[in-house]
């Protein structure tokens, strides 16, 4: 089921007009046919083929010129459905009246409609954005999860549904799900994609995330999404990174396999004339752990004090058991936690810069994909990155023993973002073959 279909290389296309719009879109249409069936990686839609050629005529009267084309002219993206987007309902992969949720787009579905996106349609997450899994397989495999939260975003990349989708992360729900399906998953700092327009999840660590096939692709979509994103002047990334292993407790929470898997990329990077060093951070893990689990439980409870009143019966398990849980974090605890987190980017970052470290690198995930449709899989490779707000990048990396894909997560400083995403691209040719 897996479908080459690079961002930038298609953007080009369509841009100079060497790919005929309807063409494309047929062709993505014919494709989601043949596959979704199985897949289901997005909400169903009774008329999608018909809606999208409707807007790209749209578009191509709008810009008839190639010379006055935007950036994504008739890209189609696919949007995790707990974000609101005109015209379309928002269910959260929830058993909940969709009446309920509604709100105005936010910054990220504008940018991309300012771009000259075509919005493909939703794509499925998980309830709410936490554990209880969707529908959706993974395209490697169909008896596998192609992780979560943002389980339809990776999926419908990875099949050539669309080159660039929108997802979320507030433990490990864009770069798991990236890795677990082959492609590129990029978790921008913090805050450099708005997270308005959307049913939070954990106001305080939910980040936009884009996936994409390829770096360029991420690079483009970054770009364009990101606030006051700067290109870097030619030259600035030519140096190889110096690249930060953290050893210790934080790194032992992956499974012996994918520390196998882990050790074999860093031989092949060192092989590519990156300098390794190995660093022991996050001693503290489980501590770090058990804070930020404590805070996103807090935070959903109060998103969900209306509707969880009400609806509490048509809530999953383990949904239901966070928002309880959640309830149970008084104003004061939530609020002394909130002030813990700045601690964690600050020693990270002092590790790198005592230790002359330009990026941290480790596992996407602790392992390859789990069997079934029960897990979206552990996201404690992921937790402490989205902890401290800094960006991370999961790149292909090789096979795991069942043939399924595994990742590496690269992670650079706070506001290091263009940095990450520039250095990226050579890490990425290093590690393909892992």
């Amino acid at each position: 089921m897996i479908h080459l279909a690079s961002l930038a290389e298609t953007a080009a296309a369509l841009h100079t007009g060497q790919l005929d719009l309807l063409t494309y879109i047929n062709d993505i249409c014919d494709r989601i046919d043949a596959l979704e069936p199985e897949m289901q990686a997005l909400l169903p839609e009774s008329d999608r083929r018909a809606r999208l050629l409707a807007e790209a005529q749209a578009l191509q009267a709008r810009f008839p010129d190639p010379a006055y084309r935007p950036p994504l002219f008739g890209i189609p993206v696919g949007i995790k459905d707990i974000f609101f987007v005109d015209s379309f309902p928002t269910r959260a992969g929830s058993q909940l009246p969709p009446e309920l949720f509604f709100g105005a787009e936010g910054d990220c579905v504008h940018a991309l409609r300012s771009a000259g996106a075509l919005m493909l349609g939703k794509t499925v997450t998980t309830e709410f954005a936490y554990f209880e899994p969707g529908p959706t397989r993974n395209p490697h495999n169909l008896d596998y999860s192609p992780g979560g939260s943002s389980s339809g975003s990776a999926a419908a990349v990875a099949a050539g549904f669309c080159p660039l989708a929108i997802g979320t992360q507030t433990i490990g729900s864009t770069i798991r799900p990236a890795a677990f399906c082959g492609i590129v998953g990029f978790k921008p700092g913090y805050g450099r994609i708005s997270n308005n327009g959307l049913i939070l999840c954990s106001n305080t660590f939910d980040h936009v995330g884009i996936f994409t096939q390829d770096v360029a692709g991420a690079a483009l979509a970054a770009s364009l999404l990101c606030h006051n994103w700067q290109a870097l002047e030619t030259g600035v990334s030519d140096a190889l990174p110096v690249l930060g292993v953290p050893e210790g407790p934080y790194l032992a929470q992956a499974s012996p396999e994918g520390l196998a898997a882990f050790e074999k990329q860093l031989t092949l990077l060192e092989k590519a004339g990156y300098t390794l060093r190995r660093v022991t951070a996050m001693e503290d893990i489980e501590v770090i752990n058990r804070r930020h689990s404590r805070i996103v439980f807090a935070e959903m409870a109060r998103v969900h004090a209306a509707w969880f009143a009400q609806y509490e019966s048509l809530y999953r398990p383990r949904t239901a058991a966070a928002i309880r849980e959640g309830q149970e974090v008084s104003a004061e605890e939530l609020q002394l936690a909130r002030w813990d987190i700045t601690k964690l980017r600050v020693q990270l970052e002092a590790l790198m810069s005592q230790a002359g470290i330009d990026l941290w690198v480790c596992p996407s995930a602790p392992g390859p994909p789990p069997e079934g449709l029960t897990s979206t899989g552990s996201p404690l490779m992921n937790l402490p990155w989205t902890h401290a707000g800094m960006p991370a990048i999961t790149l292909p990396a090789g096979s795991a023993a069942n043939g399924l894909p595994l990742g590496l997560q690269a992670i650079g400083t706070a506001m290091g973002d263009e940095r990450l995403v520039s250095w990226a691209g050579r890490l990425a040719e290093a590690v393909a073959g892992g």
